[in-house]
């Protein structure tokens, strides 16, 4: 079975700016799209709910539209029935990446995850796109000599933020390959602070500070060593700054096509969830965001 670039559509804003971005995305990879839209069971009768053939007509019309509008692109279409967060999250497992929509902007210009998106991120094993509404081809790709919006021009570049303490090659090729297929420069973002007993003395030790920061920078550029030379073609700027990561990223998102995040696997009693750099960029990032799941 081929693998697929697969979007959840619920016949919303921010899921059609998904699919859009997912169609895309798919003819960046040679890959076919799959629309799903996931209806969840109600009680029969209601008079609430449309009916089955209509809301069978959402993805299929869409699908039609995306077609004429992506004409490269295989496009596929399907209604499923259950609970969207745990089918979404299964779909993934046979799909090269899995796209949804953001519910729009927060009051901080970022994502207002709901809880669908919560959980399939939460839970997915297999990369996944959170593409905020509104979001338009144009604002992936740096303005034109006249300072003006288009998709005729080159990417943007992507954003990767990377732990150097725990690197994973999942998260770090999907950026790289990324960027590859965009044509465009990869940006390495990490964010340092100092080991808890440095911290009272730093501010007021230049040196010591200068020292630290040189290390981290180091550290960064070993990391990226092998996947530069296996990535020759993507220029590389390596951001290594003190304080907050997730403010970092954040802020390296205005400029970014795409930003790319890690979540580690944890299976325990406790459930699982996205760590806090992954949690605040979800919610604050001004540019689609890969949650790449890793070991």
């Amino acid at each position: 079975m081929p693998r697929t670039v697969t979007v959840g559509l619920d016949g919303s804003s921010e899921s059609r700016a998904a699919a859009e971005w997912a169609a895309r995305e798919a003819e960046l990879r040679g890959l076919p799209l799959q629309l799903v839209y996931v209806r969840e069971p109600v009680p029969e009768p209601t008079t609430q709910a449309p009916p089955a053939e209509e809301r069978g007509r959402i993805p299929h019309e869409f699908a039609e539209g995306l077609r004429l509008r992506h004409p490269g692109v295989e496009v596929g279409a399907e209604q499923l029935s259950g609970r969207p967060g745990d089918v979404l999250a299964g779909l993934a497992k046979d799909a090269e990446l899995l796209v949804l929509g953001s519910r729009g902007l927060s009051g901080l210009g970022g994502f207002l995850v709901g809880s669908v998106g919560q959980a399939v991120v939460a839970h997915a094993e297999q990369p996944v796109v959170l593409v905020r509404a509104g979001e338009q081809a144009a604002d992936e790709h740096v303005t034109d000599p006249a300072g003006i919006p288009s998709a005729a021009a080159p990417y943007r570049p992507v954003v990767l933020g990377l732990d150097i303490d725990h690197p994973d090659d999942s998260v770090i090729g999907f950026a790289f390959d990324a960027a590859a297929r965009r044509a465009t420069p990869l940006r390495v973002v990490h964010g340092w602070n100092p080991p808890p007993y440095y911290a009272y003395g730093l501010s007021a030790d230049v040196e010591l500070h200068d020292e630290l920061a040189r290390q981290e920078a180091g550290a960064l550029a070993e990391v990226l060593r092998p996947w530069r030379q296996k990535f020759p073609a993507v220029e590389v700027i390596e951001t290594s700054r003190y304080g907050s990561a997730a403010h970092h990223l954040v802020d390296a998102s205005r400029e970014a096509s795409l930003v790319v995040v890690g979540r580690r696997i944890r299976r325990s009693a406790l459930g699982t969830h996205t760590g806090p750099v992954t949690q605040a960029v979800l919610h604050h990032a001004t540019a689609p965001v890969t949650v790449v799941a890793h070991g």
